[in-house]
């Protein structure tokens, strides 16, 4: 690459621009302003930049691009990015706008230019996923070793430089937060060069990444979540904009959200969000962490409706908060956790604010923070971190610094009395005191506060462990261990907080799909999430890149995929549902009983009473959770458009189901029926043999006409 133009010769001149625009009263006078400036550069022969390397690696075209050639004759925006980065990630949608405005026939072309900070960044296969995750549809360039930014001497990401229809300098704008000054300076220069017909109308030959891909039921799954008392999983499907609430056996209870992304609460068919990562399940209630909205969200199943707790619906740059949730603006909230703060019990919710780099509490009830006044429920504010992105630690957590925080697990038990922070930029997981917000670091790092790239893949102790963008944390309190989503360097981990020790748990270092035969034998993608269960036994790892939820077994010590039971795969448009599609499949085997026809009223109950018998010597399988599912297929109106399903855990007695009709009847052409379907999985009672076992009951209704109150009650029984 010969060497020209970089960005260095343009600050002088830029500089008097730009402070001129601001002291500017109104939009007129800055675009004689800008004007005024296209006109100097013109006379300017100095400015041209040099071209693109030749065998770069190019997404989103047809072949490489060049300033000579197809980008000839256009006024382009290069966008110097990395794909970890919460900054660049935040001017994308600026971007978009742009977009959305110019063509490419009007003369705008927008080119990425990928130029890591991570080892794992340089690679093509993560470039790919990352343009897909962000739904980057303009040219990218994997520019690995960063030339370009050197030629320029670009000095951070992001950075913006516009360039003329010549290959010259226009403009450079560094950081985020530069939307309107992007449009202007954008506006101006194709106005200014199609008056000069300077601008070609030329198309420059695309063809996307993504539509080579095929369909997954996942999207870059970024957080999952478990309810063990209702043996429930709540999963981030981040790329279909959507959050699943599946079984622990993996049937689809709750599809929300999705195909496109959006924001909007109301029912559960009709609300939508934005790339979702963080996400936190109990009970009836999920919490969400709708990170590109920049909201946290709340779906009540039982009431079936999704509402905002906080944020405004675009980017805040509050650093304090303190206003009542919908009120308060927020940044990129990437993970979230319950706890409990001067009040009852999980009255609050952390949030990891990656955009602000800080740790904020949102109260769902009264509370109050260590050495802060009472806080009424629905307030929203900063707990910890100065809003430097630093790798600060500090007794005093406004004065201490994080970098991207990403993950959370509290760990509120004595003696830890901690929240534990994945901090990705900085590659550390760090300690934040419950009871004073003191910051700690426990590994990773190094103690130079502003060095962010004290990163690497090393088993050790303390500072002497090497992490390398983790972006996942989670905390086994049985066994007293911290388990880590090692993003970058595609392995699960696990820190002793008594030693600081960090060791691998999974993953072999690269990027793969591969399970096993061992943990360390199996691969991961870039894992983002992960969650404890079975009382530490398992962990349930998003494996975001792999389009995966895998389950680690630490005492078989083997790793499967975790099996979603929805029967059409998706791709990016999911179907959009409040519950799941279709009951699962029932094996040729079971037995299917059909009952006599039964007269009920609009408004009844019908209490379908299930009476089921093992085999001789056989008993319920704990580890394999027998279910029942209950769904009306043609008239699913009778179950309020949902697969309703239970656990069965006791067939000492019968297990009562309610059904209650609706009080408005629906026009159908088919004759009404329920059926119940169950799974029994049960061993024998000395151990040894297991086996699953299925029926289906349908019970057909002549449902009169005249609504009425009480109840039906209809007897199912099987043997098995």
């Amino acid at each position: 690459m010969a060497s020209k133009c970089n960005l260095s010769a343009l600050f002088p001149i830029q500089s008097q621009l730009d402070d001129a625009l601001d002291n500017a009263t109104n939009q007129q006078e800055k675009e004689n302003l800008v004007y005024q400036y296209l006109k100097k550069l013109d006379d300017k022969d100095d400015l041209r930049i040099p071209d693109f390397d030749e065998g770069l690696e190019w997404l989103n075209t047809e072949g490489p691009l060049s300033f000579t050639r197809e980008l000839a004759g256009k006024v382009v925006v290069l966008d110097f990015f990395t794909y970890c980065c919460i900054n660049c990630i935040h001017i994308l949608p600026d971007l978009h706008q742009l977009e959305k405005k110019h063509s490419v026939k009007d003369g705008l072309v927008i080119v990425g230019v990928h130029s890591a900070k991570f080892p794992n960044e340089k690679v093509l296969q993560n470039v790919q996923s990352a343009v897909l995750r962000y739904n980057i549809t303009h040219p990218v360039v994997n520019d690995g070793d960063a030339r370009l930014w050197h030629e320029l001497e670009v000095a951070c990401w992001p950075t913006l430089v516009l360039i003329g229809p010549r290959g010259n300098l226009l403009f450079s704008l560094v950081g985020e937060g530069h939307r309107e000054r992007l449009a202007l300076f954008t506006n101006t220069s194709l106005r200014h060069y199609r008056d000069q017909v300077l601008l070609s109308d030329h198309l420059v030959g695309t063809k996307l990444y993504r539509d080579s891909l095929p369909p997954s039921l996942l999207s870059f799954p970024g957080k999952v979540a478990v309810d063990s008392s209702r043996k429930r999983l709540a999963i981030a499907d981040t790329g279909h904009h959507r959050v699943l609430v599946v079984s622990n056996i993996g049937l689809v209870l709750y599809s929300i959200g999705g195909p496109e992304s959006g924001r909007k609460d109301g029912n559960l068919d009709e609300a939508t969000f934005c790339s979702p990562q963080g996400i936190v399940i109990k009970g009836d209630t999920v919490f969400v962490a709708d990170t590109e909205n920049h909201l946290i969200r709340k779906i009540d199943l039982l009431e079936g409706q999704v509402s905002t707790l906080a944020g405004v619906g675009f980017q805040g740059t509050d650093m304090e908060g303190g206003a009542m949730g919908p009120q308060q603006p927020i940044s990129s909230p990437w993970d979230l956790a319950l706890g409990t703060a001067g009040g009852e019990e999980d009255n609050m919710l952390w949030v990891a604010m990656a955009g602000t780099h800080q740790i904020w509490a949102l109260f769902l009830e009264n509370g109050k923070l260590p050495k802060r006044s009472e806080s009424k429920a629905g307030t929203c504010v900063r707990f910890a971190g100065s809003g430097n992105e630093e790798n600060r630690n500090n007794a005093y957590p406004q004065k201490a610094g994080f970098a991207q925080p990403s993950g959370l697990a509290p760990a509120p038990e004595e003696p830890w009395g901690c929240l534990y922070v994945a901090d990705s930029e900085s590659s550390t997981v760090r300690s934040l005191a419950l009871k004073d917000g003191a910051v700690k670091l426990l590994v990773g790092g190094e103690r130079d506060p502003l060095n962010l790239f004290a990163f690497g893949d090393v088993d050790g102790k303390g500072v002497d462990a090497k992490l390398q963008h983790p972006l996942g944390v989670a905390w086994a309190p049985d066994q007293g261990l911290l388990y880590v989503a090692d993003s970058y360097n595609h392995k699960i981990k696990v820190v002793d907080p008594k030693t600081r020790q960090c060791l691998v748990v999974a993953g072999t270092g690269e990027a793969g799909d591969v399970l096993g035969p061992g943990l360390t034998e199996s691969s991961f993608n870039e894992p983002g999430g992960l969650c404890v269960g079975e009382g530490g036994r398992v962990l349930y790892v998003a494996d975001t890149n792999n389009h995966h939820l895998k389950v680690l077994d630490l005492d078989t010590k083997t790793v499967s995929l975790f099996p979603i039971s929805l029967e059409d795969a998706v791709d990016s448009a999911p179907t959009k549902s409040s519950g799941p599609c279709k009951v699962p499949k029932l094996p040729k085997s079971a037995s299917r009983v059909k009952m006599p026809p039964l007269a009920v009223s609009p408004g009844q109950t019908v209490n379908l009473e299930l009476v089921l018998s093992l085999p001789e010597g056989t008993k319920l399988t704990e580890d394999a959770p027998s279910f029942w599912t209950l769904s009306a297929e043609g008239n699913e109106w009778l179950v309020g458009n949902q697969v309703v399903t239970g656990d069965i855990q006791n067939l000492s007695q019968p297990l009562s189901i309610p059904a209650i009709l609706p009080t408005v009847l629906k026009a159908t052409e088919s004759s009404p029926s329920l059926t119940l379907s169950v799974w029994v999985y049960c061993c024998l009672a000395g151990g040894g043999a297991c086996m699953m076992k299925a029926a289906s009951f349908t019970q057909p209704l002549q449902i009169g006409s005249t609504p009425r109150n009480g109840s039906v009650t209809v007897t199912l029984a099987h043997a098995f």
